[in-house]
Protein backbone atom coordinates (compact mmCIF):
# COMPACT_ATOMS: atom_id res chain seq x y z
CA UNK A 1 0.00 0.00 0.00
CA UNK A 2 1.62 3.36 -1.22
CA UNK A 3 1.26 6.74 0.46
CA UNK A 4 -1.60 7.88 -2.09
CA UNK A 5 -3.71 4.37 -0.95
CA UNK A 6 -2.92 4.61 2.88
CA UNK A 7 -4.21 8.48 3.00
CA UNK A 8 -7.41 7.55 1.07
CA UNK A 9 -8.08 4.31 3.60
CA UNK A 10 -7.37 6.73 6.42
CA UNK A 11 -10.01 8.89 4.99
CA UNK A 12 -12.48 5.67 4.18
CA UNK A 13 -11.84 4.55 8.11
CA UNK A 14 -12.55 8.33 9.12
CA UNK A 15 -15.61 8.26 6.93
CA UNK A 16 -16.93 5.37 8.28
CA UNK A 17 -16.38 6.48 11.74
CA UNK A 18 -17.89 9.38 11.47
CA UNK A 19 -21.59 8.46 10.06
CA UNK A 20 -21.44 5.48 12.17
CA UNK A 21 -21.26 7.77 15.27
CA UNK A 22 -24.01 9.68 13.71
CA UNK A 23 -26.34 6.79 12.98
CA UNK A 24 -26.32 4.89 16.36
CA UNK A 25 -26.87 8.73 18.08
CA UNK A 26 -30.01 8.62 15.55
CA UNK A 27 -31.09 5.00 17.10
CA UNK A 28 -30.29 6.37 20.89
CA UNK A 29 -32.15 8.97 20.20
CA UNK A 30 -35.23 7.01 18.90
CA UNK A 31 -34.64 4.38 21.87
CA UNK A 32 -33.38 1.94 20.24
CA UNK A 33 -31.95 -0.94 21.92
CA UNK A 34 -28.28 -1.70 20.98
CA UNK A 35 -29.51 -3.89 17.98
CA UNK A 36 -31.30 -1.36 16.54
CA UNK A 37 -28.69 1.33 17.23
CA UNK A 38 -25.97 -0.92 15.49
CA UNK A 39 -27.81 -1.19 12.68
CA UNK A 40 -28.27 2.29 11.78
CA UNK A 41 -24.50 3.00 12.40
CA UNK A 42 -23.56 0.39 10.37
CA UNK A 43 -26.37 1.27 7.35
CA UNK A 44 -25.44 5.01 8.04
CA UNK A 45 -21.69 3.94 7.62
CA UNK A 46 -21.94 1.61 4.46
CA UNK A 47 -25.23 2.34 2.87
CA UNK A 48 -23.99 4.80 0.42
CA UNK A 49 -20.96 2.80 -0.19
CA UNK A 50 -23.48 -0.24 -1.20
CA UNK A 51 -25.59 1.54 -3.72
CA UNK A 52 -23.06 3.22 -5.52
CA UNK A 53 -21.39 -0.14 -6.07
CA UNK A 54 -24.67 -1.84 -7.30
CA UNK A 55 -24.42 1.65 -9.81
CA UNK A 56 -21.23 0.47 -10.99
CA UNK A 57 -21.76 -3.37 -11.35
CA UNK A 58 -19.60 -4.25 -8.14
CA UNK A 59 -20.98 -7.61 -6.92
CA UNK A 60 -20.89 -8.28 -4.11
CA UNK A 61 -20.48 -4.91 -3.24
CA UNK A 62 -17.20 -3.69 -1.25
CA UNK A 63 -18.35 -3.94 2.28
CA UNK A 64 -18.76 -7.76 1.66
CA UNK A 65 -15.26 -8.33 0.16
CA UNK A 66 -13.63 -6.24 2.88
CA UNK A 67 -15.37 -6.71 6.19
CA UNK A 68 -13.32 -3.82 7.74
CA UNK A 69 -15.81 -1.14 7.20
CA UNK A 70 -18.91 -2.91 8.74
CA UNK A 71 -16.44 -4.10 11.42
CA UNK A 72 -15.63 -0.60 12.54
CA UNK A 73 -18.62 0.68 12.29
CA UNK A 74 -19.78 -2.03 14.78
CA UNK A 75 -17.75 -1.06 16.92
CA UNK A 76 -18.01 2.72 16.82
CA UNK A 77 -21.67 2.02 17.09
CA UNK A 78 -21.72 -0.33 20.00
CA UNK A 79 -18.66 2.36 22.28
CA UNK A 80 -21.51 5.27 21.35
CA UNK A 81 -24.60 3.31 22.78
CA UNK A 82 -22.30 2.33 25.69
CA UNK A 83 -21.55 6.08 26.00
CA UNK A 84 -24.45 7.34 25.94
CA UNK A 85 -26.07 4.92 28.32
CA UNK A 86 -23.92 5.21 31.07
CA UNK A 87 -23.80 8.94 30.74
CA UNK A 88 -28.10 9.75 29.89
CA UNK A 89 -28.15 13.05 30.25
CA UNK A 90 -26.00 14.04 27.54
CA UNK A 91 -29.89 13.76 25.82
CA UNK A 92 -31.27 15.64 28.89
CA UNK A 93 -31.70 19.48 28.94
CA UNK A 94 -28.54 21.26 28.53
CA UNK A 95 -26.69 18.39 27.17
CA UNK A 96 -28.87 18.23 24.01
CA UNK A 97 -27.09 21.08 22.70
CA UNK A 98 -23.96 19.23 22.76
CA UNK A 99 -25.62 16.00 21.27
CA UNK A 100 -26.94 18.06 17.85
CA UNK A 101 -23.40 19.53 17.70
CA UNK A 102 -21.73 16.60 17.37
CA UNK A 103 -24.37 14.90 14.73
CA UNK A 104 -23.48 17.84 13.07
CA UNK A 105 -19.50 17.57 13.21
CA UNK A 106 -19.87 13.44 12.24
CA UNK A 107 -22.42 14.41 9.67
CA UNK A 108 -20.32 16.86 8.18
CA UNK A 109 -17.23 14.67 8.44
CA UNK A 110 -18.98 12.13 6.89
CA UNK A 111 -20.52 13.68 4.16
CA UNK A 112 -17.22 15.36 2.78
CA UNK A 113 -15.16 12.16 3.34
CA UNK A 114 -17.62 9.61 1.08
CA UNK A 115 -18.87 12.43 -1.66
CA UNK A 116 -14.81 12.28 -2.71
CA UNK A 117 -14.42 8.53 -2.00
CA UNK A 118 -17.89 7.99 -4.41
CA UNK A 119 -16.42 10.11 -6.91
CA UNK A 120 -12.93 8.29 -6.73
CA UNK A 121 -14.11 4.93 -7.13
CA UNK A 122 -15.81 6.11 -10.14
CA UNK A 123 -12.48 7.27 -11.51
CA UNK A 124 -11.29 4.01 -10.42
CA UNK A 125 -13.21 1.84 -12.45
CA UNK A 126 -12.61 4.09 -15.62
CA UNK A 127 -15.38 6.63 -15.68
CA UNK A 128 -13.05 9.50 -16.06
CA UNK A 129 -14.74 11.34 -19.06
CA UNK A 130 -18.43 11.03 -17.34
CA UNK A 131 -18.59 13.85 -15.43
CA UNK A 132 -22.43 13.32 -14.56
CA UNK A 133 -22.11 9.55 -13.38
CA UNK A 134 -18.96 10.88 -11.33
CA UNK A 135 -21.24 13.60 -9.89
CA UNK A 136 -23.75 10.88 -8.96
CA UNK A 137 -21.77 8.24 -7.27
CA UNK A 138 -20.19 11.10 -5.42
CA UNK A 139 -23.45 12.51 -3.85
CA UNK A 140 -25.25 8.75 -3.12
CA UNK A 141 -22.09 7.68 -1.28
CA UNK A 142 -22.46 10.94 0.26
CA UNK A 143 -25.85 11.01 1.09
CA UNK A 144 -27.17 7.41 0.81
CA UNK A 145 -26.45 6.15 3.72
CA UNK A 146 -27.84 9.16 5.86
CA UNK A 147 -31.03 8.47 3.81
CA UNK A 148 -31.59 4.68 5.13
CA UNK A 149 -30.65 5.68 7.98
CA UNK A 150 -33.54 7.97 8.89
CA UNK A 151 -35.68 5.96 6.48
CA UNK A 152 -35.42 3.53 9.22
CA UNK A 153 -35.60 5.31 12.38
CA UNK A 154 -39.30 6.48 10.90
CA UNK A 155 -37.83 10.42 10.58
CA UNK A 156 -37.57 12.69 7.76
CA UNK A 157 -34.39 12.73 5.78
CA UNK A 158 -32.19 14.96 6.95
CA UNK A 159 -31.28 15.59 3.40
CA UNK A 160 -34.70 17.19 2.30
CA UNK A 161 -35.34 19.30 5.70
CA UNK A 162 -32.06 20.51 7.55
CA UNK A 163 -29.66 23.70 5.67
CA UNK A 164 -27.76 22.75 2.42
CA UNK A 165 -26.71 18.85 2.76
CA UNK A 166 -27.08 17.12 -0.54
CA UNK A 167 -26.05 20.53 -2.43
CA UNK A 168 -22.63 20.39 -0.26
CA UNK A 169 -22.62 16.98 -1.61
CA UNK A 170 -22.94 17.94 -5.27
CA UNK A 171 -21.23 20.72 -5.02
CA UNK A 172 -18.37 18.94 -3.58
CA UNK A 173 -18.25 16.05 -6.29
CA UNK A 174 -18.28 18.73 -9.38
CA UNK A 175 -15.21 20.51 -7.70
CA UNK A 176 -13.38 16.55 -7.00
CA UNK A 177 -13.80 15.67 -10.79
CA UNK A 178 -12.61 19.14 -12.17
CA UNK A 179 -9.56 19.65 -9.80
CA UNK A 180 -8.94 15.49 -10.54
CA UNK A 181 -8.42 16.31 -14.32
CA UNK A 182 -5.77 19.05 -13.78
CA UNK A 183 -4.12 18.28 -10.15
CA UNK A 184 -4.41 14.56 -9.82
CA UNK A 185 -6.04 12.32 -6.93
CA UNK A 186 -5.35 13.44 -4.15
CA UNK A 187 -5.50 17.64 -4.13
CA UNK A 188 -9.21 16.53 -5.67
CA UNK A 189 -9.92 14.55 -2.76
CA UNK A 190 -8.61 16.85 -0.26
CA UNK A 191 -9.53 20.00 -1.65
CA UNK A 192 -12.71 18.86 -2.27
CA UNK A 193 -13.88 17.42 1.34
CA UNK A 194 -12.77 21.08 2.97
CA UNK A 195 -15.36 22.55 0.19
CA UNK A 196 -18.27 20.09 1.54
CA UNK A 197 -17.18 20.87 5.10
CA UNK A 198 -16.56 24.61 4.61
CA UNK A 199 -20.02 24.69 2.80
CA UNK A 200 -22.03 22.31 5.54
CA UNK A 201 -20.37 24.60 8.07
CA UNK A 202 -21.34 28.65 6.73
CA UNK A 203 -25.27 26.43 5.84
CA UNK A 204 -25.73 25.69 9.87
CA UNK A 205 -23.64 28.51 11.44
CA UNK A 206 -25.97 31.22 9.03
CA UNK A 207 -29.46 28.59 8.78
CA UNK A 208 -28.81 28.55 4.96
CA UNK A 209 -32.04 26.58 3.36
CA UNK A 210 -33.09 26.24 0.30
CA UNK A 211 -37.00 27.23 -0.37
CA UNK A 212 -39.30 25.52 0.89
CA UNK A 213 -43.23 25.67 1.54
CA UNK A 214 -44.49 26.27 5.20
CA UNK A 215 -47.43 24.22 6.43
CA UNK A 216 -50.19 26.79 5.15
CA UNK A 217 -48.68 26.62 1.95
CA UNK A 218 -46.75 30.04 1.44
CA UNK A 219 -43.34 29.81 0.23
CA UNK A 220 -40.79 30.12 2.98
CA UNK A 221 -36.68 30.04 3.52
CA UNK A 222 -36.85 29.92 7.17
Amino acid sequence: MDYQELIIFTMEMLGTVAFAASGAMVGVGRRMDIFGVGVLGVITAVGGGMIRDLVLGIIPPGVFQNPVYALVATITSCFVFGLMYLKREILEGNFRVVYDRIMLIMDTIGLGIFTVVGVNTGIRQGYTDNTFLLVFLGTITGVGGGLLRDMMAGVPPYIFVRHIYACASIVGAVACVYIYRSFGTLSAMIVSCAVVILIRYLAAHYHWNLPRMDWEGNSTEK
